[in-house]
């Protein structure tokens, strides 16, 4: 390979909540590295994903939804994970849904074009679109909004197009040799994707408002004869939500914590043994300590 024609750069997916930016992201690397569900805002932070080609190098930036309007210290960090990206990449991927741009991605599109970078758009959830016939009227409807580099329909949950979106991404990366290593997929430790893997199932499992008053700080990380043990606290900020999440007779917390360990099982290769806490620290989505002890400062 000429090292003169390798593309090396970084992309960050930027969009509003629940646009399928995880699902994006996951489907370009291959694998499983960012948390995902229906319910917005299950992003919280900076996931960084490495694809490797044999011509490029593609280092994703997938970021928390932008939420104007939220005064939560929670929601700010998120507001600044995901702006603070902007300025360290070479490429913007906005995501939005196919079936409708709103105030909320115009803002994501007006910090995109703020920082001066290119612009891809990814018209995501095209399979949802009803009927097939809008698709062409939407996508001029977007062209007039902005110059984007390129304006491309995908369906992350399906890869399709995937290819072609990476395609336009790759002839705006600057050249330059690969940096990380090309069996690496992120930076984030096990014990990071461990934590955010029992959040998932805290999310899928509860309703309301309540995931978003929880988060999972692992304790205890021990290996053994290729077995792992692991110990997470569940934080919430009431003792309310604390009952919620252990349910009638602990049933709801057993049924988080079967589904964590076989979720973990498949993501680390290796046999868990996975014991869960809740506890109550009130208000901690309010507090600055609390969101550094639980990481939210190590993102910007």
């Amino acid at each position: 390979m000429n090292p003169a024609s390798h593309r090396f750069g970084s992309v960050a997916l930027l969009g509003r909540p629940n646009v399928g930016k995880s699902t994006l992201l996951n489907a370009l690397i291959g694998q499983k590295i960012s948390i995902v569900s229906p319910k917005p805002q299950t992003t919280r932070h900076r996931i960084l994903g490495i694809l490797t080609q044999p011509q490029a190098q593609f280092v994703f930036l997938d970021t928390p939804g932008l939420h104007p309007g939220r005064q939560r210290q929670l929601n700010r960090a998120m507001n600044r994970v995901a702006l603070a990206a902007l300025a360290e990449v070479d490429v913007i991927v906005l995501v939005t849904d196919a079936r409708g741009f709103g105030d909320e991605d115009q803002v994501a599109l007006d910090h995109a074009i703020a920082v001066r970078r290119p612009v891809v758009l990814a018209l995501n959830k095209v399979d949802a679109l009803r009927p097939r016939s809008r698709l062409l009227p939407a996508l001029e409807a977007l062209a007039q909004r902005h110059a984007f580099a390129a304006l491309v329909p995908v369906s992350a949950t399906r890869g399709a197009n995937l290819d072609r979106l990476l395609a336009e991404i790759e002839k705006l990366l600057p050249e330059g040799p690969a940096v990380w290593p090309e069996d690496q997929v992120t930076d984030r430790s096990e014990r990071f994707l461990a934590a955010e893997m029992v959040r998932e199932r805290l999310v899928h499992a509860l309703h309301d408002e309540v995931p978003y008053g929880v988060s999972v700080e692992i304790e205890r990380w021990q290996e053994d004869d290729g077995r792992i043990g692991i110990n997470a606290v569940i934080w919430v900020e009431r003792e309310a939500q604390r009952r919620i999440v252990i349910g009638e007779g602990g049933a709801r917390i057993k049924g988080i914590g079967r589904a964590a360990r076989l979720a973990l099982n498949e993501l680390l290769g290796r046999r868990v043994h996975l014991e869960l806490w809740v506890k109550v620290r009130e208000n901690w989505a309010d507090s600055e300590q609390a969101l550094r002890q639980f990481g939210y400062d190590q993102d910007y």
